[in-house]
């Protein structure tokens, strides 16, 4: 559990897996489970991690290794029908069981089975670990991804089949695992302890089972990791048009289902991460399964590298970058028209809105940078940038930890429906800039966040409102390429809203969590409740005694209620007349 005792190393993995022997590894049966997400949305972004290091096992050392895709799979039946499910319904857990059963029997008993998945899985992988254990009772079982770095030891309290626990990112540091997953198999648990080799991940033996907490880190040169191989998305035991239904399904846009708006379409698309991690600390956010407040990238000759293969390889035409913050570096940004030059596909992916004002204070005024980061993105292909915009409110972007940099240039008197706003410069800047460099910006919003009042939200349904009128007047752009969802603001572990006196007093009250003098919460059962209800990020959470939902700002529940009511229902513009 969290409050228990973490033996951590300082050691990067990467000085810990050099002492594997070479071939040690070679014919080891290493299985990646990715766990299901949003059942509502079509799956449209290829699970780079597991493929990333199975390809890196298999090419490299040599590891049987193969991946079982569950968020691939959308079913089209009566069930899905009856419940409005037009993309179709996730795998039942007996269906499941099915595909993990005939996988186990095509590519062979499989010494290691690691799971992948956001804390919006806890369910999935509390009953498959169940099911691994009943198909596979030998195998090494870790899970990896967000909910391992957020939970950490915490997670065996929930699922107490795990042998290990993987944090952060996991490139260097599954060497190791797989390491431990064959010597304890080749020599008994007690042997290998002896031995020392299972140093330094081990932890004890707590609760019933011998548990090991592997400490992930930043591979020390991104561009040298073996480009993800979406090939084993073909090699599937159940759905040999797995890969294929991916490509045709697009990254972004209303089809996507994913809060996002476009003015183009796509026939065909990859997505792959160019950096990873974020500098950034935004009260709502946690970045546990792309990198965590590290920041790294890969160079520009490297992703011109990856996206020319993709061209080639799967015809796409659109390629999706869906980093936590790509523009951080700018002068890797400088460098992507002459590397992207002759790649002939376009491309997208996401920044903050700072980012694309370009716009820096100087005195008594601002000045924006020569050339820009929109602009030479452009340059390269770019046409569709993403921006966690959140909320066009000073307050509230304060109250995010948003504030510094976006607010830096002030404020501007706006009109709109014939009320002035005072929006952010540097979010107007920045709108303005995307377009008329030709790259179309789709922004994406939260309401009820704490400290926000029913003003502060009509302050970003008017941003809204003067978006589609900049595009309209601009380019001509229809009023459906301005993406009109909202979500409600919820608390995830490991994030500083959690620190704020209202979002801690609800949880108390609510859900009964408990917290240490650190503000983390006790792995207890009424935490195990609270994470179970995270299984969607678009859903709106309640209170079980009841049933209103959690409403952290200081909107007035009926307030709060009509004003999700009316966006939900796409009447997002009516939340102007409350």
């Amino acid at each position: 559990m969290l409050d228990l005792l973490e033996k951590v190393s300082f050691l990067h993995p990467a000085d810990v897996v050099k002492e594997i022997p070479s071939r040690f590894l070679e014919g080891v049966n290493v299985v990646f489970v990715n766990m299901p997400l949003r059942e509502t949305a079509a799956p449209n972004t290829t699970p780079e991690g597991p493929l990333l290091m199975a390809t890196n096992l298999r090419d490299n050392f040599g590891v049987n290794a193969s991946v079982v895709d569950l968020n691939g799979y959308r079913v089209h039946d009566v069930e899905a029908e009856r419940r409005g499910l037009k993309n179709g319904r996730h795998l039942t857990l007996r269906e499941a069981r099915f595909v993990l059963q005939k996988h186990f029997q095509i590519f062979g008993e499989p010494d290691l089975v690691a799971f992948s998945g956001m804390i919006t899985t806890l369910r999935w992988q509390e009953n498959l670990a169940k099911i691994v254990r009943e198909l596979e009772p030998e195998a090494f079982l870790v899970s990896g991804n967000g909910l391992a770095t957020e939970l950490k030891m915490g997670l065996f309290t929930y699922i107490p089949e795990l042998d290990g626990v993987a944090h952060s990112e996991g490139d260097d540091v599954i060497l190791k695992i797989v390491h431990d997953a064959i010597l304890i198999r080749k020599e008994g648990m007690d042997s290998a302890l002896s031995s020392g080799k299972l140093n330094p991940y081990y932890q004890g033996f707590i609760t019933g089972r011998h548990r090991f907490l592997y400490a992930g880190d930043r591979p020390k040169d991104l561009d040298l990791i073996p480009r993800a191989d979406l090939d084993f998305l073909k090699n599937t035991s159940y759905s040999p048009d797995l890969l294929e239904r991916y490509l045709k399904t697009p990254v972004w846009g209303t089809a996507a289902n994913n809060s996002s708006a476009t003015s183009f379409t796509m026939e065909r698309s990859t997505t792959f991460v160019s950096s990873r991690g974020c500098p950034f600390d935004c009260g709502f956010c946690f970045r546990g399964s792309q990198g965590e407040r590290k920041w790294g990238l890969r160079s520009a000759r490297s992703l011109a590298d990856h996206i020319r293969s993709h061209v080639n390889k799967y015809g796409v035409d659109f390629v999706g970058m869906p980093d936590d913050n790509f523009a951080v570096s700018r002068p890797r940004i400088m460098e992507l028209p002459e590397a992207f030059d002759s790649l002939g596909v376009r491309w997208g992916t996401h920044l903050r809105l700072d980012e694309a004002a370009d716009l820096r204070p100087k005195g008594d005024g601002s000045v924006f940078e020569s050339p820009k980061r929109v602009d030479m993105m452009a340059k390269a292909g770019c046409v569709y940038i993403g921006f966690g915009a959140e909320s066009a409110s000073s307050k509230v972007l304060e109250a995010m930890n948003k504030g510094g940099f976006i607010l830096s240039n002030g404020t501007m008197p706006v009109l709109v429906n014939g009320h002035t706003y005072d929006f952010p410069r540097t979010m107007i800047e920045g709108i303005r800039n995307s377009e008329h460099a030709g790259i179309h910006a789709n922004c994406t919003w939260i309401m009820a966040y704490p400290k926000e009042t029913l003003d502060d939200l009509k302050m970003s349904v008017a941003f809204m409102i003067w978006q589609e009128e900049f595009y309209r007047q601009a380019g001509g752009k229809s009023a459906e390429t301005v993406n009109k969802r909202m979500f409600v603001a919820t608390w995830y572990p490991g994030t500083a809203m959690g620190r704020m006196p209202k979002v801690m007093e609800t949880l108390k009250t609510v859900f009964g969590l408990s917290f240490d003098e650190f503000g983390v919460p006790v792995c207890d059962e009424n935490f195990h409740r609270y994470l179970l209800e995270l299984d969607d990020a678009t859903k709106l959470l309640v209170n079980p005694a009841t049933n209103e939902p959690l409403n952290f700002s200081d909107m007035p529940m009926d307030t709060f209620l009509h004003a999700r009511e009316l966006a939900d229902s796409g009447k997002t513009y009516d939340i102007l007349s409350l």
